[in-house]
């Protein structure tokens, strides 16, 4: 499987989001309006608004990104490294133009490709969508409108997994399981992230988290490719 993908051609990349404002309370009278009819459409069992609102973090017009991680495979001295820069900071530019200028330069190269597991549903779209209400360039590998399929070079482990059943949903939870790879969610999970960066203000964990999301996808692909799955000792983290 994706015997024609060079590995070391991807960037993997994972994204961690957190609603805009601590609380319901906190919004602006006429962001609360639109939430509001948002939520109608997503409630269930009489959810008020105000119930819902921990989950607009994961909407890019009622959130924001709190940290970006990002790896790729490098090879030195006939020795194989994957290599994890964290973007993490109360500064959501400051976050995107420091993603987007090391996107830039992995994506100078010819033939890449960025991946993330549901990155073609959520963490690439949230990406261009947050960079666009901050007035940002988007880097020319998401700048995707106008193009073919098969000209867009995002690969997602979970569009992979499905293998054509578009019904079908397999967390990465789920699938490290499976796939007898370590789990990345043996500390948080995506729906404390939030609590996390608003309660305990603790940015630092969250980027480990996200960081281990990304040498998650970075296995699986490996899984996927039937190569030997890198092991810890081989991660290095770049500050």
């Amino acid at each position: 499987m994706l015997k024609h993908i060079n590995l070391k051609n991807v960037i993997f990349v994972d994204i961690e989001t957190v609603p805009l404002f601590e609380s319901y309370g906190a919004m602006p009278d006429v962001l609360r309006e639109l939430w509001d009819k948002k939520a109608g459409s997503l409630a269930k069992d009489s959810q008020t608004p105000e119930e819902l609102y921990p989950r607009a973090g994961i909407y890019a017009e009622f959130g924001q990104i709190v940290c970006i991680s990002m790896g790729a495979f490098v090879e030195k001295d006939e020795k194989m490294s994957f290599r994890v820069k964290s973007f993490a900071s109360d500064d959501e530019v400051e976050i995107l133009k420091g993603f987007a200028k090391a996107l830039s330069q992995f994506t100078s190269k010819k033939n890449t490709y960025i991946c993330a597991h549901n990155g073609k549903e959520f963490d690439f779209p949230y990406v261009a969508r947050r960079m666009i209400v901050n007035g940002l360039e988007l880097p020319s590998i998401l700048d995707v409108a106008g193009k073919k399929p098969w000209e867009v070079p995002f690969l997602d482990t979970l569009e992979l997994w499905k293998f054509g059943d578009y019904k079908h949903y397999t967390s990465l939870h789920l699938l490290t399981t499976i796939l007898n790879i370590p789990t990345p969610k043996d500390d948080i999970d995506g729906s404390m992230v939030a609590e996390v960066y608003y309660k305990e203000k603790d940015i630092k964990r969250i980027a480990a988290y996200c960081e281990k999301d990304v040498v998650a996808v970075a296995q699986i692909m490996q899984r996927y490719k039937g190569e030997d799955v890198l092991t810890q000792e081989m991660v290095e983290v770049v500050p």
